[in-house]
């Protein structure tokens, strides 16, 4: 019994071993070893024939389970629906790959209407000009004591200010006591004397209690003659004064302007009287609200906005003149009043000149992203003025783009960084026959720029680039050698599309000096190649398409050769027999054998 209990414990221990060593290795995605040659699996779950496929790469494709090369995510079993789209500026992914990506998409324009929008509008308070002022002195003078002694000090109407010497207004109250004393006389010297002392806002119980004394008074108070905040203290003790200068600004806050900037193209949406609720980092969690009263009829050139005045009463003084302010208008534009078409920034990806975004094919059964180059105007707000490239209701990818655009480059679709390479997926769609209607002479030419293509290969299997260049060069000139005029129809322009690409590919890698930059345009001439021969046949040998797994960080890249032996172009020395044979094209009793 013991003996039995001991083999069942051992037999747990390795069954849990067996299960903790397949988890880790199947979480990690670990492969213990290097194999290029494709072994066919069964799965209980999914028949044989079952194809798998990435969700975040839709361009890796297998009859058996694994991992994707690129993400190493889990494959999964490709839908029913399959993909029909033939051009090469649509990117199509799984939904998976769309909730990976956090896809998100704004719909632009309004339909062509003017409809109800809200507006977000930045902005900072300010005083009410109309209720700023100068305190001036009346009379010249040398002030004797200031009663308010700095800027920010508050005011009120009648609070003296200053008390001033004036020499003048001591010889107009001499004036003004030698003429008391021949009043029966001449009484209208007195009241002229009066009137002098009146002109410098001297008070007449003042003038009285001269007149009641006798004596004169050296100094005299200013008083005040608007309430304020002191804005500007421009005198001090013992400065000297003219009539009229100013000794303090002042300006009263209980009631405040708050402008804000409004973008031109919004200006059609805004009217006086619409109502604008703000708020202020200095003041949270309290939303203010106030009607707006003034738009300027000028737009400032340099930011393309145009003021829009508010005004409100400042009750408590919790609101300071150049405080920021965020508010939002929620207004209906004029009748009969259209927008222009803007796109948020978010969706605008930059390259060089040229601005990109992605558009969402909104009838497309698999999701589906356009590639488009749009023409922009200057910067409204959070937007981008729209000139031309985008149509009013369409929906642009605002989150998400750089992943839309990465997936592109590596299937080698149109991108910011694939622009002028346009390879439609041959592979998806199927490679059209047009053997039959291909005359021997046109085969022939592109046996020759096959051979053209071995040299070129053959320099990236030395990693020489120098040689690349001259072999770029040969292949240029081979292309050129095929005479288009040999089709008709569709297989003309077939061919024409895939000889643009080909001049392109080869030409770059004749202008670059890199090797490693001269594969990748490598790459895209075999990927044009291969489906070249294949539509039209070739005359001459054997050619293998061998496969490389691991080449460009392990997306795999294939390529031609006349020997079934592998030397791999993406490599070289580092790794010449990395590959494997996945076909060849031959000619076979006269017809064209493809496998």
């Amino acid at each position: 019994m013991k003996n039995i209990k001991i083999i069942l414990i051992a037999l747990i221990a390795a069954a849990i071993g067996l299960g903790a060593g397949y988890a880790l290795f199947h979480k990690e995605g670990v492969d213990t070893s290097h194999q290029h040659t494709s072994t066919p699996s069964t799965s209980d779950s999914a028949p044989a024939s079952t194809e798998y496929t990435c969700s975040m790469h839709p361009q890796i494709r297998q009859n058996e389970m694994g991992i994707c090369p690129i993400c190493e995510m889990d494959l999964t079993p490709v839908g029913d629906k399959q993909s029909q789209n033939n051009d090469p500026a649509i990117l199509e992914m799984t939904k998976e790959a769309v909730k990976l990506a956090n896809i998100q998409t704004t719909v632009i324009g309004q339909k062509g209407k003017a409809t109800a929008k809200t507006l977000a509008l930045n902005g900072k308070i300010q005083m009410d000009e109309r209720r700023s002022a100068s305190l001036v002195s009346q009379f010249p003078g040398r002030i004797e004591q200031l009663f308010v002694a700095s800027t920010g000090e508050p005011v009120r109407k009648g609070q003296k200010i200053a008390t001033i010497y004036s020499a003048e207004l001591i010889t107009a109250q001499r004036e003004l006591l030698e003429a008391i004393k021949f009043r029966d006389i001449s009484p209208g010297l007195v009241d002229a004397a009066k009137n002098k002392l009146r002109f410098w806002k001297i008070s007449d119980a003042t003038i009285q209690g001269i007149i009641d004394n006798g004596q004169i008074q050296e100094t005299f108070p200013l008083f005040a003659e608007a309430t304020g905040v002191v804005a500007n203290k421009k005198v001090s003790v013992g400065d000297h004064l003219m009539q009229g200068q100013i000794l303090f600004e002042v300006m009263n806050l209980s009631r405040l302007w708050v402008v804000f900037d409004a973008y031109e193209e919004d200006l059609a949406h805004i009217r006086v009287g619409n109502k604008v609720e703000f708020t202020t980092p200095a003041i949270p969690n309290k939303t203010f609200t106030s009607n707006i009263t003034y738009i300027d009829p000028l737009i400032n050139p340099s930011t393309r906005t145009a003021d829009v005045r508010t005004e409100l009463n400042n009750t408590g003084g919790a609101l300071k003149p150049e405080m920021f302010v965020k508010g939002t208008l929620k207004t209906t534009p004029k009748k009969g009043v259209k927008t222009k078409l803007t796109v948020p920034k978010t969706a605008v990806m930059w390259t060089g000149k040229r601005s990109v975004v992605y558009v969402k094919m909104v009838d497309a059964e698999i999701p589906s992203y356009q590639f488009r180059e749009v023409e922009l105007g200057e910067v409204l707000g959070s937007n981008y003025l729209v000139i031309s490239g985008l149509e009013d209701g369409e929906a642009v990818v605002t989150n998400g783009a750089f992943t839309i655009d990465a997936a592109a480059q590596l299937n080698n679709q149109r991108s910011m960084m694939n622009k002028e390479v346009t390879i439609k997926k041959d592979a998806m769609i199927g490679i059209p026959d047009y053997q039959a209607e291909t005359p021997v002479a046109f085969k022939t030419q592109l046996g020759e720029l096959t051979e053209a293509y071995i040299i070129l290969k053959d320099a990236f299997v030395q990693t020489d680039p120098a040689s690349a260049v001259a072999a770029a060069l040969g292949f240029n000139s081979a292309l050129d050698q095929v005479d288009e005029s040999l089709l008709i129809g569709e297989s003309k322009e077939y061919w024409l599309k895939k000889w643009n690409n080909l001049q392109k590919h080869s030409e770059k890698i004749a202008k670059i000096g890199d090797v490693e930059k001269q594969r990748k345009q490598f790459q895209g001439v075999t990927k044009l190649l291969i489906p070249s021969l294949q539509a039209f046949g070739v005359e001459g040998t054997t050619i293998y398409i061998q496969h490389c797994p691991m080449a460009f960080n392990n997306r795999g890249a294939d390529w031609l050769s006349k020997e079934e032996q592998i030397r791999n172009p993406y490599f070289g020395d580092k790794m010449m027999k990395c590959g494997t044979v996945t076909g060849k094209i031959a000619v076979v009793d006269g017809a064209l054998e493809v496998q």
